[in-house]
């Protein structure tokens, strides 16, 4: 049986990049359970304004963040599921999706970035640590803990 904290998993991801480090993290936790990764990629709607891109794309990029993220898991024995979701608020729809999936915690490998980014952008990881009721599981990113 897997740590409780790793049955059923919310792993948000944004990138290419940040879904090949969310696996390379997560993997050693839940290799060999009966662990199940929920991995989920928000397409930010802007409210009213234009958005950035067109469905479509987005959507198409978010097929390729679900690639990597399948390729990272490949061969592990975890289950995998992949959910695409649409919010104005990233960090409440991850919330959301984590409740909607009965998830035991949301586990996440935090983003670079400077302060001023995220003071302007907003910090989808502090809110996720300040509002969520799941609990939080921030893991090292081991490319940084090799430098």
């Amino acid at each position: 049986m897997a740590n409780s904290l790793f049955r059923r998993v919310i792993a948000p991801v944004a990138t290419p990049d940040d879904a090949a480090t969310t696996a390379d993290a997560l993997a050693p936790h839940v290799r060999g359970t009966d662990s199940t990764v929920v991995a989920i990629h928000v397409i930010e709607k802007a409210g009213g304004a234009p958005d950035k891109a067109s469905v479509e794309q987005r959507e198409q990029y978010a097929s390729e963040v679900f690639d990597v993220v399948a390729d990272g898991f490949e061969g592990t024995g975890v289950t995998v599921e992949l959910d695409l979701r649409y919010g104005t608020d990233v960090a409440a729809t991850i919330i959301n999706a984590a409740h909607d999936k009965d998830a035991s915690a949301i586990v996440f490998t935090p983003r670079g970035g400077s302060r001023w980014r995220k003071l302007l952008t907003g910090d989808v990881a502090h809110r996720l640590v300040t509002d969520s009721d799941v609990p939080i599981l921030s893991l090292p990113d081991h490319e940084v803990n090799e430098t």
